[in-house]
């Protein structure tokens, strides 16, 4: 039997076994392995702690390890079979659509519009690569832009949010009065006019 090699790459810890492959073989189902060009980090114990960690970071970061892990095998479980495997791509699909759809309504709106477009992203990186790295490429932009405004004057952080801060404004009014009919430029001259 020829599988196709699935569109996610599992993320193991590289001393324990892969249950979810194990599973899948035991059932007769051929499971590719030769699945390295992941990006990110594994889930495992990657060292000592930082400087400044305490117990609590440490017992955080292996219960977060640990649930990546059941994820992970989940998922290899639902996609050494064929028709579960049809069945996660439709339903991320299915899934992912819906909060990008939800996000890009939201984004002339104040709220969590580009949020819900990356999280929209998030789900279908689980099973599509241009997904992962496109959420990748604006992980990597949106740290750098942060890092490269961190080092900034403070005149220059002012104007940064200055812009931003009238953009967001540009694009309410504009929705509301091209979506909506509402001017609210118009409705505040004329509140201040006749007050």
């Amino acid at each position: 039997m020829v599988t196709k090699r699935s569109s996610v790459d599992p993320i193991v810890a590289p001393s324990s076994p892969n249950v979810g492959v194990r599973a899948a073989e035991k059932r007769g189902y051929a499971v590719s392995m030769d699945q390295h060009d992941r990006p990110g980090p594994r889930a495992s114990g990657n060292g000592p702690a930082r400087p400044g960690q305490g117990g609590l970071a440490v017992a955080e970061r292996r219960r977060w390890e640990r649930w990546r892990l059941r994820v992970s095998t989940t998922l290899d479980l639902i996609r050494a079979n064929p028709t579960g495997r049809i069945a996660l791509k439709i339903f991320i699909s299915i899934a992912g659509a819906l909060v990008v759809t939800l996000g890009i309504a939201l984004i002339p709106l104040p709220g969590p519009g580009w949020l819900l477009v990356i999280a929209g992203l998030g789900i279908w990186a689980v099973e599509y690569h241009w997904a992962r790295r496109l959420l990748g490429f604006t992980r990597r932009h949106v740290h750098s832009w942060t890092q490269w405004v961190k080092v900034q004057s403070l005149a220059v952080r002012v104007v940064l949010g200055s812009v931003g801060l009238v953009f967001v404004a540009a694009v309410l009014w504009l929705s509301l009065k091209y979506s909506l009919g509402i001017d609210l430029v118009a409705r505040i001259m004329h509140y201040l006019a006749t007050h």
